[in-house]
């Protein structure tokens, strides 16, 4: 489908934004304007179980108190540049922030379960040669109020509020968009907590997977202070290849990447690692190294998800044949792991695995400047 523009926030927006906030600074920004603590639970009620942005519509709150809301703060959304929908359902959005940054958002619907791929960053630092996002330098890190707006904004377009207890069409988050999730911790943590809430959007940890390309000293944190899901964007059995495809293994290379995996908290078979593996034809699909994976993570828990290489302009790779799919997969089932071959959603959209870009650059100083003067 032809992509749809829609609505751009306000540049000129000075009041504070209750999005983002955890509990007790949510309290403590109430305090400020002489409010008890119970506002504030009151509050998340509306903002994260409601989906109501109006203060004017959050009628349990007496008058006067929603009109000093409306006057000192607000209850953001990301603005959306473009909405597209695919041929099977997949819809992407293009978001833009209030300093006219972009990343970009997916939902993936299934029978079973929906799920939203949310971005960290603007951009990426780690440029891994299949990916579509590696070939845009990191701009900057998304704010927690920007990772949930990611969730929130879905939820509107879906119809989803007041939280559903069942039958989710928004039922799953992957933090697997743009950017590398462990890079931006603090804010990616703070995010993933307010989604987790259960008075709230009350997703639970079961179902949010964060995946990382390997940045191996802050996986036991993430998996001590979340317990999210874990997936590893492996894509290589052997550190030669490994430094080519995703560079970060020359940081931190698959001996250690694998150790911190064995040390992963909670780790168990209700409690799996996925291992994530783009099929790029003739550089890393042979059965040869379908048996090598089977011995690299032997004794983890984990499956592994076969991903077909997705194609975006200029890449320098090919999908692998459906027949060298298929073999690799029978290797690493056999083995005792499942192996299932993720089918590409989206990719007429370029939603799919691996495609996601926007066009924000890195900008001088005076740059940001001229464009706050510009739109002031």
């Amino acid at each position: 489908m032809p992509p749809e523009t829609i609505r751009s926030p306000s540049d000129a927006e000075d009041r504070i934004d209750l999005v983002g906030l955890d509990r007790q600074e949510l309290v403590s920004t109430l305090a400020e304007i002489g409010q008890p603590a119970f506002r504030a639970r009151q509050l998340w009620h509306w903002i994260y179980h409601r989906g109501v942005g109006d203060f004017g519509a959050m009628t349990s709150l007496s008058k006067d108190f929603r009109e000093e809301l409306s006057r000192r703060f607000v209850v953001r959304r990301p603005g959306v540049s473009v909405a597209n929908r695919s041929l099977d359902g997949t819809r992407k959005w293009l978001l833009r922030f209030q300093d006219g940054n972009e990343a970009e958002t997916v939902h993936i619907p299934e029978e079973d379960r929906g799920t939203l791929c949310v971005s960290s960053q603007i951009g990426c630092t780690l440029t891994c040669k299949f990916c579509h996002t590696g070939t845009q330098r990191l701009v900057r890190n998304l704010t927690a109020s920007e990772i949930v707006g990611q969730v929130m904004l879905a939820r509107d377009d879906l119809g989803e509020w007041p939280s559903p207890k069942d039958a989710r069409m928004l039922s799953n988050v992957v933090m697997m968009g743009m950017g590398e999730p462990l890079y931006n911790y603090d804010n990616v943590a703070k995010a993933l907590r307010i989604v987790m809430d259960n008075e709230g959007i009350a997703i639970s940890k079961r179902r949010i997977t964060l995946s990382t390309a390997g940045v191996a000293p802050m996986i036991e944190r993430c998996g001590k202070e979340l317990r999210v899901m874990l997936a590893i964007s492996l894509h290589a059995v052997n550190d030669e290849l490994r430094d080519r495809l995703v560079p970060l293994n020359k940081k931190y290379p698959l001996k250690e990447l694998l150790a911190a995996c064995r040390n992963y908290p909670s780790l168990s078979n209700a409690k799996r690692i996925t291992f994530e593996y783009v099929m790029l034809k003739g550089v890393n699909d042979s059965p040869a190294e379908a048996r090598a994976l089977v011995r690299l993570i032997k004794g983890i828990p984990a499956k592994v998800n076969l991903i077909p290489f997705n194609p975006w302009p200029g890449a320098p790779f090919e999908r692998s044949t459906p027949e060298a799919i298929r073999t690799f997969s029978d290797i690493v089932f056999n083995a005792g792991y499942a192996s299932p071959v993720r089918t590409p959603r989206g990719e007429d959209i370029m939603a799919a695995c691996g495609q996601l870009k926007s066009e924000s650059l890195v900008r001088r100083r005076s740059q940001r400047e001229k464009s706050m003067v510009a739109t002031a």
